[in-house]
Order: structure tokens, then C-alpha cells, then sequence
């Protein structure tokens, strides 16, 4: 059995971390038995050498090896992708056509980012795990296969099966034994050596001088997060090789190719916080609205029992009160506006106890509160571009509700 030495020198895997030591071990252990593997790993960490290491190292290395990403295929034909289909199965199967299970029937097939499989295919590959069992699209013969099956994918599957988007008992099937890679900033003495190796093989390829690194362009290096891991490490020292003059870069060089957190990306805005604004504004119209609404109700209450006292003294101080509360800060064109009336009280009808009771009637306050939902209403058109089905979510009412005011309103 080879050891991970001489299986990093095949190919060519860089790197003296604990944690990818150990993941390559457990490659070489499991590679010459049959049971399937889950490598999980963020993007970018070099999932994709595990399964060829196990199929290399198995009985099926002379077989076939198929590598599929299952996210770049839509879902409309994954399925004929995987398992083949028959004439005539849908519109342009013109042919039949054998699927990656028949084709690499004896050898291993590798499904990168296994967890963007649909529901339905997930169903199919239970069966294909369980049996070796599998249908083309469009046929009713059941057919056998005998592949080796390694997944990946770098989404959080535990999470994704509470969500109902990826199926348990599947997920068992395939992480029989689960190979994680680490990320490249957890392989911190590993990341020069990994820039060395890049800037080799690009200054062969580019035919000059190979890029190095002063001291403190490697710290700056070390300390830097890669979120991109592997990948983005090997894109920026592709960069710095074709751009840098001068082929000892230093830190303050350096950086420049290190992106740092929400720099050069396109700026993006909340949605969830933009509704969350306008609901808050929603809510406090409303409530000024109804406050209102309250301060004329107890307007008219009290005026009604003074009416009945009789006691003219009583209803202009009350009055001035409530018109002081109800009107604070308000300018005389606002309350105009606002067509709100209160009791007014004559000289004449003072002396005489003759009162004139101008009741705000509720004709007027359904006025006002319908000039504020016709205005909350062109607001949130507006915001959305005339989007209905947005600004029912945002006012807090159905589409149907929507439709029914926009023509009541004629807006």
C-alpha cells in the first residue's frame, strides 16, 4: 500500500498539513474496498483528488472514471444525463443514449456537488446505492450497474436535509466513509509552499523568471483569509506573475492582489432591510392615524356630556384642551386640511345656553383614512416599481386585496 508521500508526489498534491495528511490516509485505506465516500470541503480546497487517488489505488483503476458536476447540469436533463434515456422519451431524444451509471458500469463515478441534485434524482441514485439498480428515462426495463461512488459537495448536507432539500436516508448511503479537506487558512505552513509551487509552473508556462516573495510579503500572505482557498491562491499567483516587473515582490506589492472583505464586489441591497423600513413607516402612519382617530372619538364623547351638563365655561376649556392636543405643532392649513371640526361656542349662544355641536362625522375619518392608504399605496407601487405582488407583501395585505384598491381607487 503507498503511503501519503508518494501519493502527493503522483498527484501532485502540495502541502505537510496534520489535517490533509489525515484525509489522504483515509483515502488509502478505503480506496481498495467498495463502500462510497463523502468529501466535504469548502470550494476551492481540492476535493476532486480525493476520488481519483481511491480510484487509482482500487481493483477499478483499469476501469472507467467519470467525474460529473451535478450543479451544471439542469435539472430538466439530470437525469438523462445520469441514467441514460430511450428514443422518444421527450421532445429531442432522437436517439437512445446511454448514461454515465451504464457507461462507467466496472469503474467509479465521481458527483461533485452532489447536494444540488433534485429531489427526484435523489430518488434514483437511493435506488443505485442500494441495488444497482437504475431505469433510463423513458423505459420500464430495470438495469444493473456495478460502480464505485465518490460524491462531494461543499454545502452543510445536515442543514440542507432539515430544510427537506436533500434527503437522510441518501445522505447515509453516501458518507459510509466521510473524507473532509481543510480550508487553506487553517493550513497556514502550507500556504507558501502552494505559492512556490504555483509561481513555478506559471513561470514555466510564461517562459520568465520565476516570481518569489520578500519576508514580509509571506507573513502578509500567511495572514490572509482565502476564501477562495486553493483556487484564488493560484489566481493571484498567476497574477503576480505575469504583472510584477520586478520578480522579488514585497508586502506593500502584494497586497494590492489580496481583495479585502466588501472591496471591487458589486454592492447589494437587503431586500429583507428595505421591506423592514417600509413596514416600520407602515406602522407608525397607522398608528398616528388611529391616535387621531381616538382623540376626536373622546372629542365627541366629551362634548356630548357637556352638552347634556350644560355647562358652557366647561365645554370652552375642554375644547381648547382637546384642540391643543389633538393640533400640536400642526399649522392652521394642516388642520384644514385634515377636515376636522370641533365645537364651537358663540357669544350669544353662551349667554343663552344654545349649543352648536359640529360633529366630526365619519364620512370626514373615513376620508382621511382613506387619503393615507391611497398614498401608502402609490408608496409602495413606486418602491417596487409597480411590482403588485411586492408591494402586497410590503403593505401586509394579499394580491388579491391589492387589486381590489388599485381599482377602487382608480389608481
Amino acid at each position: 500500500m503507498e503511503n501519503s508521500q508518494s501519493i502527493k508526489q503522483r498527484f501532485g498534491i502540495i502541502g505537510n498539513d496534520l489535517h490533509l495528511n489525515r484525509a489522504l490516509d483515509k483515502a488509502i485505506r478505503v480506496a481498495p474496498t467498495d463502500i462510497s465516500v463523502l468529501v466535504t470541503g469548502e470550494s476551492g480546497v481540492g476535493k476532486e483528488s480525493i476520488p481519483k487517488i481511491i480510484h487509482h489505488l482500487s481493483h477499478r483503476k483499469h476501469a472507467k472514471y467519470i467525474a460529473v458536476n451535478c450543479g451544471a447540469i439542469p435539472e430538466g436533463t439530470i437525469d438523462s444525463e445520469l441514467f441514460g434515456h430511450e428514443k422518444g422519451a421527450f421532445t429531442g431524444a432522437t436517439t437512445t443514449r446511454k448514461g454515465y451509471f451504464e457507461v462507467a458500469d466496472g469503474g467509479t463515478i465521481f458527483l461533485d456537488e452532489v447536494g444540488e441534485l433534485p429531489l427526484t434524482t435523489q430518488v434514483r441514485l437511493l435506488r443505485v446505492l442500494e441495488n444497482g439498480e437504475f431505469i433510463k428515462v423513458g423505459s420500464s426495463n430495470v438495469q444493473k450497474t456495478n460502480v464505485r461512488m465518490v460524491a462531494a459537495t461543499n454545502i452543510n448536507l445536515h442543514k440542507a436535509i432539515s430544510k427537506g432539500k436533500f434527503r437522510e436516508d441518501l445522505y447515509y448511503r453516501l458518507s459510509t466513509i466521510e473524507i473532509h479537506l481543510p480550508p487553506l487558512r487553517e493550513r497556514v505552513n502550507d500556504i507558501h509552499l502552494l505559492f512556490r509551487k504555483f509561481a513555478s509552473d506559471f513561470a514555466q508556462k510564461y517562459k520568465m523568471p520565476t516570481i518569489r516573495l520578500s519576508d514580509d510579503a509571506i507573513k502578509s500572505l500567511e495572514n490572509y483569509g482565502f476564501p477562495g482557498n486553493i483556487r484564488q491562491l493560484k489566481n493571484i499567483a498567476e497574477q503576480v506573475s505575469i504583472v510584477e516587473e520586478n520578480r522579488i515582490v514585497n508586502s506593500e506589492r502584494l497586497l494590492q492582489y489580496l481583495p479585502t472583505k466588501g472591496t471591487n464586489l458589486p454592492s447589494v441591497v437587503s431586500q429583507e432591510k428595505h421591506t423592514s423600513d417600509f413596514a416600520t413607516e407602515r406602522e407608525i402612519m397607522y398608528k398616528v392615524l388611529f391616535d387621531m382617530r381616538n382623540d376626536i372619538n373622546d372629542l365627541k364623547k366629551l362634548t356630548l356630556e357637556l352638552m347634556q351638563s350644560k355647562d358652557a365655561t366647561k365645554v370652552k376649556e375642554e375644547n381648547k384642551n382637546l384642540i391643543q392636543k389633538i393640533y400640536s405643532g400642526e399649522t392652521k392649513s394642516e388642520a384644514n386640511e385634515n377636515k376636522v371640526e370641533v365645537v364651537r361656542i358663540s357669544d350669544n349662544d353662551e349667554r343663552s345656553h344654545n349649543f352648536e355641536y359640529a360633529e366630526t362625522i365619519d364620512e370626514d375619518e373615513s376620508l382621511l383614512l382613506e387619503d393615507k392608504e391611497i398614498e401608502l399605496i402609490k408608496k409602495s407601487l413606486e418602491r417596487n416599481r409597480g411590482k403588485r405582488k411586492l408591494a402586497a407583501t410590503e403593505l401586509g395585505i394579499s394580491e388579491r386585496t391589492l387589486y381590489r384598491k388599485i381599482k377602487q381607487y382608480n389608481l
